[in-house]
């Protein structure tokens, strides 16, 4: 069966389009909302939630659907990744939501996204200072009393977690355990709405790079939620459970914390390939501009170590796209994409954090000072190697699934 790597016609066009506001909207503001933190990027804001969310125009032919997502992402981490994390979507709290809920929830959390009101934002809570990799570890408890859940416990590195907490319309998802006995098993999704009471903002990260999206922590205390907000079964399935008892239970969730990961771990690696694509476009340029453009066709023994590095760097980053596409491929036509999402991540990660360090030590003092953004860019780079699973749980997985092993049998 033929391969084909060109993007569709919708495709080429959303990648010029993103590419634009990228360009036009989130270059200018990068460097100020680097330096200041925790401001809400309000122009920014407000300009994509007035301009239909920055829609790409309506185009004939068949769309690369999820590929397509990642094409975008790219485009607009090329133009800022923390600006890119501080816009109003659903993000990993919409993630949950699809991957775990039924169809009212859907409705329900989902379509205020797609109304006329103010900006909302979507969160997820499942990391805790004790739970970071090991998300199995989760100690936030759930417990039914009525109609209502009530959560206790504390939740860091909560992304978009200011404004799905605080802002009317928005939510966090919060993941918690209503059976610690009974380890992954006992462990379920609730949605809280924003200013839900019980719910605090404690505060807000300092961080490294990404310095533009807000990355909250959160403490739930006596915190009350519907029913109705559970997603998915409060049936509990304890380790050695009968395979037809699981199926009829219909529960998702631990297991719906990782379908997450499977459908968003491909964003961040297309996160990672828009960082570090601009970061090689700022070397290429300056190359250019000395006259010194690199020499494709020359042999390897008589190209600079200046060509080689440059050309090892396009070829990093085209590893990782590439990767990316197929994890986005898989899960259009509905296809299990475990392995190939954590190859994405994974891939991505490396190869980022490998391209923008160079990049600083070729373009030399320049690449160090707040002159380019190329040190920004450094910076952002790194959490692309650490979120969604770092570097080694995505290693962890790949060789998991290529040699057949449960959990238990590789750590």
């Amino acid at each position: 069966m033929a391969i084909s790597f060109e993007p569709s016609e919708a495709t080429k066009q959303a990648r010029a389009h993103f590419h634009s506001i990228a360009r036009e909207q989130l270059r200018p503001i990068s460097r100020r909302y680097d330096d200041q933190e925790h401001d809400l990027p309000t122009e920014w804001v407000d300009w994509y939630w007035r301009n239909g969310r920055g829609q790409a125009p309506q185009v004939d032919g068949p769309s690369d659907g999820f590929v397509q997502v990642c094409v975008q992402t790219e485009e607009l981490c090329w133009g800022d990744a923390g600006l890119y994390l501080r816009t109003p979507f659903a993000g990993l709290g919409g993630s949950a939501v699809l991957a775990a809920g039924n169809s009212e929830q859907k409705q329900r959390f989902l379509s205020v996204f797609q109304g006329d009101g103010h900006p909302v934002w979507g969160a997820m809570a499942i990391t805790e200072p004790q739970a970071g990799s090991d998300s199995a570890n989760i100690q936030t408890t759930a417990e039914r009393d009525g109609d209502d859940w009530v959560l206790n416990g504390t939740k860091i590195f909560c992304t978009g977690g200011e404004g799905a907490s605080q802002i009317e319309g928005g939510f966090v998802v919060v993941w918690a355990t209503i059976d610690r006995s009974a380890g992954r098993g006992g462990i379920k999704a609730f949605v809280v709405p924003a200013g839900t009471k019980g719910m605090t903002l404690v505060g807000l990260e300092n961080k490294l790079g990404i310095r533009a999206s807000d990355t909250a922590t959160l403490r739930f205390e006596n915190c009350r939620v519907p029913t109705g907000n559970l997603l998915g079964s409060a049936e509990v399935h304890k380790k050695g459970a009968n395979k037809d008892a699981k199926a009829k239970g219909g529960g998702k969730g631990f297991k719906g914390a990782m379908a997450t990961f499977d459908a968003s771990r491909p964003i961040v690696a297309a996160m990672a390939v828009g960082v570090g694509r601009a970061a090689l476009d700022c070397v290429l340029e300056t190359l250019d501009r000395e006259g010194a453009t690199p020499r494709y066709d020359a042999p390897p023994t008589e190209q600079t170590a200046l060509e080689r590095d440059v050309i090892e760097m396009e070829a990093e980053l085209q590893a990782a796209r590439l990767l990316t596409w197929r994890a986005a491929a898989m899960m259009n036509q509905g296809r299990p994409n475990n392995l190939e999402a954590s190859m994405a991540k994974a891939k991505a990660g490396l190869a980022v954090t490998h391209i923008t360090q160079k990049a600083v030590e070729l373009l030399g003092p320049g690449g160090y000072s707040k002159k380019l953004l190329v040190e920004k860019w450094m910076r952002d780079a790194k959490i692309n190697d650490i979120f969604e699973g770092t570097q080694q749980i995505n290693q962890l997985i790949v060789a998991r699934r290529i040699l057949d092993y449960p959990s238990g049998m590789l750590r």
